[in-house]
């Protein structure tokens, strides 16, 4: 799991919740301050030393690792996401280092990143729901993937959200679906969606919503109180395009808690030569994901 870290409050909450997360995975975790400066070398050293001593603190069993890399954050962290677990950021850096971490390189690794990524922001808890938002896409499968183990190793509730499609709002001068039907037919085909990941997690409970809202509204708004909020990378139905445009800046700078951005990997997805990409597998006993080499 590797931890973009600036010297940040933003990044020292990124720096947490990765923590607290990989305890659950029982997975290593590498923070990785990204310095532009030479002059800094010593202080950015200092700074990623002492953010991972009190990590370690709040975790002594995990393998807590701290370095400093030259080069632009953006495309040192998406380099990273080749061979990681999952890539954390914070939503904002005002540090040291305040150019790391800022909003626009937290949206540019969020899209690019070739894993998963959460973005930290909002409240931190450990009770509440996990969100997902469901369009029937591809990627909105894999976040629902993503979604229910989160649920599973939280021990909490999961809240799958589907909005209406654009006929619910848009007027015409020709005649309308009904919106209650509209309505019924989205819960159904929500319910569809949901059944086979909800035999293969029995444990954990569901909620359906059907959203006649904005998108950005529906998933900030069910999110409130959640632990986390799961979305795909982008989707091509109630959640077109999540991640381009206004609605990825809407989930990213709005969501009141951390945001989870799964995107499916491409079937020919290939490891870097002399790199150890790590996947993600259910061990049979526990249902929890467990890191192994592929």
């Amino acid at each position: 799991m590797v931890v973009g870290v600036d010297g940040s409050e933003s990044s020292a909450q990124a720096a947490r919740w990765a923590t607290a997360e990989a305890a659950r995975l029982a997975a290593p975790v590498h923070l990785l301050l990204v310095n532009d400066d030479p002059a800094r070398e010593a202080f950015a050293k200092q700074t990623v030393h002492d953010l991972a001593e009190r990590c370690r603190l709040d975790h002594p069993e995990l393998n807590i690792t701290a370095d400093v890399d030259d080069g632009h954050p953006a495309a040192e962290l998406i380099h990273r996401s080749d061979a990681a677990l999952l890539l954390v950021v914070g939503s904002r850096g005002h540090g040291a280092f305040r150019d790391a971490l800022l909003g626009s390189i937290s949206t540019s690794v969020a899209a690019h990143a070739r894993c998963p990524v959460v973005v930290v922001r909002g409240h931190e808890t450990e009770s509440g729901p996990v969100v997902v938002g469901v369009d029937n896409s591809t990627g909105s499968r894999t976040a629902l993937h993503y979604a229910f183990e989160a649920a599973n190793r939280r021990h909490t509730e999961l809240v799958a959200v589907q909005a209406l499609p654009d006929t619910y709002f848009t007027g015409s001068a020709y005649p309308q679906p009904d919106r209650r039907d509209l309505h019924d037919r989205a819960d159904l085909h929500l319910s569809e969606q949901l059944s086979g990941w909800c035999a293969d997690y029995p444990d954990v409970p569901i909620r359906r919503e059907v959203a006649a809202q904005h998108p950005v509204t529906a998933l900030c708004d069910a999110a409130r109180h959640a632990q986390l909020l799961v979305v795909g990378h982008r989707g091509h139905g109630g959640f077109a395009g999540l991640l381009l445009g206004s609605v990825a800046n809407g989930v990213l700078h709005h969501a009141p808690c951390p945001v989870a951005i799964v995107r499916a990997a491409p079937p020919d997805r290939r490891t870097r030569p002399g790199r150890r990409s790590p996947a993600l597998r259910r061990d049979q006993a526990s249902g929890e994901l467990r890191q192994t080499a592929r």
